[in-house]
C-alpha cells in the first residue's frame, strides 16, 4: 500500500461521515452532503428533491448546503456529475459533493515525507529595521502553538483561544498526524520575512483533516478578522488541499477562492501523491501552486521531492525536503520529545518558502503583492518542466 493509499484507509476509519468515491484515482467526500452557490440553490433543490432531506444555511454568505437522505443510497458524486448537465456540459451548475481536504505534510507511512523529527534548536529570525512596509499573511491551517520565537510579536498576542491548535493534552501519547502543523508553517514565514505580521484561522483538525466547508468558513473569517483589523491581507497560504471526484475544480471553491484574490495572493501547496492530477486549490488558476524540491547536495541541480506532486498546473517549486522550523514545546513520537523544533518534509512547508519571499520582497522594497509575485516568479529564472520556477535561497 502506498503512503497515500494508506492514509486514505486511516482517514476512512477515523471519520465515519466520509467514503472514497471514484475508484483508485476518485476522492474523499462527506457523506450525503452537496454544496451551492445561492444562485444556483433553488434550481439544484429541484432538481434533486427526491433525495434530498433538508436545505441548511451554510454559515457561509451564499453558500446553501443539501442533506441528501442517508437511505436514498444515492452517490453524490454521480448526483452532481448529473446536476451540472452531464459530460461536456458547457454552463455548469456550481454545485458540488462536500469534498474532504487533508493538509499537505508528507504521509504517515515512513520516508523522507513521513512524520516529524526532533532537531536542534534555531536561533530565531532577526528582522531588520527600516523595512518600507508592513506585510500581513494569512495562515488556514492547524492553528498556532505557543513559542519563545513568536511571544514578542504583536500577531501572536492578537491570536485568540479560537486560533491555537487544538492539542492532545496527554503529554506522553504520541501527537496526532498533524499536531504543530501550523506552527511550523508559522516558523517558515517567519525564516524568510521575519517581520511579517500572521493572522490565523483553524481549519485543519489535529489529523489533518478538513473539508471544503470548513476552508470556506475559514476564508471567510480570515477575511472578517482582516477588515475588523482595518488592515489588508496581502497573502494567503494553504498547506492543503484535495483531489477532486472528477479531477475538475469545484465551482462553490473556485468562487470563494476567486474572491479573496482580488485583495490578496493566494499560495498553496502542490500535495504529495508523486502524481500529476490536479489537487485544489492549487490548480486554481488564481493561485500560486508550489511543488516540493528534493534535498539539495552541493554541485547538484535542482529536482523534485520524490514525494512531491507535479504537473501542467504548477507555478513554482521550493525547498520541501527536511525543512527544520518551529514546532511544539511539548509532544512525543516514536518515544522521541519534542521542544520546540523539528525537522519536516512535505510540499506543505514548500508553499510558506514561497509566500514568504513574496512577504520579504513586498517589507523590504514596498511593492504590492502582485508585483512581488511577478519579480520572484519572473520568466526569466531557472525552470523545471511541471515544476514551474524554482525559488530557493538566491531567489
Amino acid at each position: 500500500m502506498t503512503d497515500h493509499a494508506a492514509r486514505i484507509a486511516r482517514i476512512l476509519e477515523t471519520h465515519q461521515d466520509v467514503v472514497h468515491v471514484g475508484g483508485s484515482t476518485g476522492a474523499l467526500i462527506k457523506k450525503d452532503q452537496l454544496l451551492v452557490l445561492d444562485a444556483h440553490a433553488d434550481a439544484v433543490h429541484d432538481g434533486a428533491r427526491r433525495w434530498v432531506d433538508r436545505r441548511e444555511d451554510s454559515g457561509v454568505p451564499g453558500v446553501t448546503v443539501l442533506r441528501l437522505r442517508s437511505d436514498a443510497g444515492v452517490d453524490a458524486a454521480e448526483l452532481t456529475h448529473q446536476l451540472r448537465g452531464g459530460a461536456g456540459a458547457h454552463r455548469r451548475t456550481s454545485v458540488t459533493p462536500n469534498h474532504v481536504l487533508q493538509g499537505a505534510p508528507g504521509d504517515i507511512t515512513g520516508g523522507p515525507e513521513g512524520k516529524p523529527t526532533p532537531a536542534p534548536d534555531l536561533a530565531a529570525p532577526v528582522g531588520t529595521d527600516g523595512e518600507a512596509r508592513q506585510v500581513t499573511v494569512g495562515v488556514l491551517d492547524t492553528g498556532i502553538d505557543e513559542h519563545p520565537w513568536f511571544d514578542k510579536h504583536p500577531w501572536y498576542q492578537d491570536c485568540t483561544a479560537d486560533q491555537h491548535e487544538a492539542l492532545n493534552p496527554a503529554k506522553e501519547s504520541d501527537m496526532e498526524p498533524e499536531s504543530g502543523h501550523g506552527t511550523f508553517i508559522a516558523g517558515v514565514l517567519m525564516q524568510h520575512a521575519p517581520n511579517v505580521y500572521l493572522r490565523f484561522e483553524r481549519v485543519l483538525e489535529p489529523d489533518g483533516v478538513a473539508d471544503e466547508l470548513a476552508l470556506l468558513h475559514g476564508i471567510a473569517k480570515l477575511q472578517a478578522q482582516a477588515a475588523a483589523k482595518g488592515g489588508n491581507l496581502d497573502v494567503v497560504n494553504l498547506s492543503l488541499g484535495c483531489f477532486t471526484f472528477d479531477d475538475r475544480p469545484s465551482p462553490v471553491l473556485a468562487d470563494a477562492v476567486a474572491r479573496l484574490a482580488r485583495q490578496s495572493v493566494i499560495v498553496a501547496a502542490a500535495g504529495n501523491a508523486a502524481s500529476d492530477r490536479p489537487f485544489w486549490p492549487a490548480a486554481l488558476k488564481d493561485v500560486i501552486a508550489v511543488a516540493a524540491l528534493a534535498e539539495q547536495s552541493a554541485g547538484t541541480e535542482p529536482e523534485r521531492a520524490a514525494f512531491s506532486n507535479y504537473g501542467w498546473w504548477v507555478d513554482a517549486a521550493a525547498p520541501g525536503e527536511k525543512i527544520i522550523s518551529s514546532f511544539l514545546t511539548h509532544g512525543e513520537e516514536n518515544n522521541q520529545q519534542f521542544h520546540g523544533f523539528a525537522k519536516w518534509s512535505g510540499t506543505s512547508f514548500a508553499a510558506p518558502y514561497v509566500a514568504g519571499k513574496i512577504a520579504a520582497l513586498m517589507a523590504a522594497k514596498g511593492m504590492t503583492a502582485r508585483d512581488a509575485v511577478s519579480e520572484l516568479l519572473n520568466a526569466a529564472g531557472p525552470r523545471i518542466p511541471d515544476l514551474g520556477v524554482v525559488v530557493s535561497a538566491d531567489r
